[in-house]
Formats: C-alpha cells, sequence, structure tokens
C-alpha cells in the first residue's frame, strides 16, 4: 500500500482512529507488553514515524485505549444492571457479581489496567498525563455514581471506596491469574499446587462483596438515613 500523507483534519482523524483500531485488534490477540510500535506499524501500513506523527508514543496509544474500555465499562455497567431492590447485603451481593462478571469479560481493559501504573504512564508528555487523568476522573466519577445507586447506604465516600479498591485488586489480580506455561504445569502436576492457583472473577467477587460489607458495618447511620429505608 502506498503511503498518502493525512492532509486535513478529517484525514487525521480517521488517521489516529485507523491506529487505534489497529491497537485494539492486536491488543486481543496479545498482552500489553508484546505490543510494539514495529508491529503496530506493519500492520497499519505506516512506517513509526509516521504514527508517531499523531501519538506521541506507543504509551500515548494505549492509554488512549484504556480510556476508551474505561468508558464503555461503565456504559455497559449503567445499561446492563440497574439497581435491585432487597436488602443492602443482597444488593451489595448482586453489585460483587455484576462488577465481576462484567470485568471479566472485559479481557483488555483488565491487561491495560494492570500495565497502567507501571507501563502506560510513563514516556508521556505532563499535556497528556493532565488529558488522561481528567477522562479518568470523569469515567470514575460515574463509575462511583452508578454504584452509588445501587448501594446509596454507602454514601459518597464508601461509594469512591469501594471503586477504589475493586480496582485496584483487579489490577493486581489480572497478572496473577494469567500464569505462564511454566506455572500452568505446575499447577497440573500436583493438586495441592492447583489451589493456589487464583481465579480472577472469584477473587473481584469476593473483594467487592467483602469490601462492601466492611463499609456499610462502619456506616450504620447511613442505612437508617437512606431513601426507602425502613
Amino acid at each position: 500500500m502506498t503511503f498518502q500523507r493525512a492532509r486535513t483534519d478529517e484525514q487525521r482523524v480517521q488517521r489516529r482512529q485507523q491506529i487505534l483500531a489497529t491497537a485494539a485488534a492486536m491488543l486481543t490477540e496479545m498482552p500489553v507488553a508484546k505490543l510494539s510500535l514495529n508491529e503496530l506499524s506493519r500492520r497499519t501500513c505506516l512506517a513509526k514515524a509516521n504514527v508517531l506523527r499523531y501519538f506521541e508514543s506507543r504509551e500515548a496509544i494505549l492509554l488512549d485505549l484504556l480510556d476508551t474500555e474505561v468508558r464503555a465499562w461503565v456504559t455497559e455497567l449503567e445499561g446492563t444492571y440497574p439497581p435491585g431492590t432487597g436488602s443492602p447485603a443482597e444488593r451489595g451481593d448482586r453489585l460483587a457479581e455484576a462488577l465481576a462478571a462484567s470485568m471479566a469479560r472485559r479481557p483488555v481493559l483488565c491487561d491495560l489496567l494492570s500495565a497502567q501504573a507501571t507501563v502506560l504512564e510513563h514516556n508521556i508528555s505532563t499535556e497528556l498525563a493532565v488529558r488522561h487523568k481528567h477522562a479518568a476522573r470523569e469515567s470514575l466519577q460515574s463509575l462511583t455514581e452508578w454504584v452509588g445507586r445501587h448501594l446509596p447506604e454507602l454514601g459518597d465516600g464508601g461509594a469512591a471506596a469501594l471503586v477504589e479498591t475493586t480496582l485496584l485488586m483487579a489490577m493486581s489480580a489480572w497478572p496473577c491469574s494469567r500464569p505462564s506455561e511454566a506455572m500452568l504445569a505446575a499447577y497440573d502436576s500436583d493438586p495441592a499446587l492447583a489451589a493456589m492457583r487464583m481465579n480472577f472473577t472469584d477473587l473481584i467477587r469476593r473483594t467487592v462483596a467483602v469490601t462492601s460489607s466492611g463499609l456499610l458495618a462502619r456506616r450504620p447511620e447511613a442505612i437508617y438515613d437512606a431513601p426507602g429505608a425502613t
């Protein structure tokens, strides 16, 4: 394919979208750590220097994809899991199931989250860092509000704490739940070792359930002040 320089704003937007779409497709085939600018350039039929005309670094591309993934996840949660009825404990358990199941269905999101602090937020400019953090702040606010609609007893601070704990657990649990071939062979060789293998969905579900229960227990007054509480 012959390279043609994007000359209009519309063409530049299309070129950026082409790069992002190609990178997103690559992440369905490989982990973040293996996505290279060389391979991305080959798949987009662009020289590496031309890719860098639109994004300042590989990490900038991945940060853009992370922001997109988080927004899509929040939109899915808001549209798929409306608030239910029942006791705070029952609603907390359903919330735990919803968060665990939704994250497990989004391996690209989980992989990007797990690499956020150690990889994605490096080799970027301050300007990009500011834009990313503003986007993350908006998504976190939407996620916190969604949690608050499910468990209003938590209050704003409790809902934010639950979101923070869930994301931190996901960031650490995801790579631990993706063992190497050698570790898989070790687990297969001994049932006692197999019991040590981490299950991502179970970890997230248990973390959300236990954290929400603990937060509710520390705010007994909020339970009685919540809308509709008796």
